[in-house]
């Protein structure tokens, strides 16, 4: 086979793939719904509810022509392929090269989008990482889970802030909440929520035995710019405390630190990074009231699925992710199956392909549904 039959062939490959994420016949009903809708004669009756709805129409619209378009002309090349010459096929090579690496990197960026899609998506994140079974190898390996988040923020160049941290009691970390700031964090993150699990030689046992931890990571999204709860203070137990974890002098020695606790909910929020007393206390507040909003969506199965989906359930029993450094290495998330040998790399923030991967598969998972 020719190189340029071999292109033709992957990008129809690849625009198989994209369809397979794409629910044309939803689309095309929202499309309808729109239609009839912008016809009422009293569209423009609210100005911003019609310049939105003839937004959201042209937005489809011209979704579908392009898709339709990628889909005609990849066809189009996919035939001439098979029925021409090996010289009409260098001539017709010559003539479509920069077409068709449009036509590629279209795909790319309507692929990446479509992974977005979620009522949610684009907030920000609040991520708690708490170490669980498995003793001080637990802790150690949450601290080696919040690295690794650290750094993959570092790397998007997002804001990411530890806002509390209980330190373990020889190494590690019993828990961290830390908020994270970029575009669509929530959407990338949203399918780590779970049971991280850990198989490594462990560096805390004499014997240098294997052994396997776990640490829970929980991610809701932060919906403090856009949510407006009323919180009862006669709900609210507020304890000041001083901070556990490094912070400066001044934030060891006064009692800074802030713990909430909602009564009704039983949400405890704590918060410690700001040394003023004041400052954490309205960032608690903040995060209680983004985890009120969350518990009241999750309440509803709809938005349960939308926002803590099928294959992303917290429960203990159930992991997500398996990270293995001996004997061999190797990085496997349980749902989609995805692996990455290069187990370092991914603990040194290299992420994306892993959510990528996840958020691809879940997709696919509910189109299919």
């Amino acid at each position: 086979m020719s190189e340029f039959k071999k292109i033709i062939s992957n990008l129809k490959k690849d625009i198989s793939e994209l369809n397979s994420l794409i629910d044309f016949k939803k689309l095309k009903i929202e499309i309808e719904e729109l239609e009839e809708k912008s016809q009422s004669p009293d569209i423009w009756n609210d100005r911003k509810f019609g310049t939105e709805l003839m937004t959201s129409l042209a937005s489809k619209k011209s979704f579908l022509d392009k898709i339709n378009y990628i889909n005609s002309s990849v066809e189009s090349y996919y035939q001439l392929v098979q029925d021409s010459t090996e010289d009409e096929i260098k001539v017709l090579e010559k003539d479509s090269i920069e077409e068709l690496k449009n036509i590629k990197d279209e795909i790319k960026i309507i692929e990446a989008d479509l992974q977005f899609s979620g009522e949610h998506d684009q907030y920000d994140v609040l991520m708690t990482i708490s170490g669980g079974a498995g003793g001080v190898d637990a802790q150690d390996w949450a601290s080696m889970l919040l690295r690794m988040y650290l750094r993959w923020a570092d790397k998007k160049n997002f804001k990411a802030e530890i806002l509390t941290s209980s330190p373990g009691e020889e190494a590690g970390i019993k828990s961290a909440l830390l908020r994270i700031t970029g575009e669509k964090v929530f959407g990338l993150l949203k399918g780590e929520k779970g049971v991280h699990r850990l198989v490594r030689l462990s560096p805390f046992n004499s014997a240098n035995l294997r052994h396997t931890s776990f640490a829970l990571v929980e991610v809701i999204p932060d919906f403090q710019k856009t949510v407006n709860v009323e919180v009862n203070n006669d709900d609210l137990k507020i304890e000041a405390f001083k901070a556990s974890g490094a912070g400066g002098q001044s934030v060891q020695k006064n009692s800074s630190a802030i713990r909430l606790t909602h009564k009704p909910s039983g949400i405890v929020v704590s918060v410690q990074n700001e040394r003023s007393q004041s400052q954490n206390k309205n960032i608690a507040l903040q995060i209680l009231k983004s985890r009120l909003v969350d518990l009241e969506n999750v309440k509803n199965k709809e938005k349960e699925n939308e926002l803590k989906g099928e294959f992303v359930s917290a429960e203990w029993g159930n992991q997500v992710r398996s990270y293995v450094l001996h004997p061999y290495t190797l990085v496997k998330d349980i749902r989609s199956g995805f692996e990455m040998p290069d187990a370092q790399r991914v603990l040194d923030g290299d992420l994306d392909q892993l959510l990528y991967e996840f958020l691809k598969f879940i997709n696919k998972s509910q189109n299919i549904n």
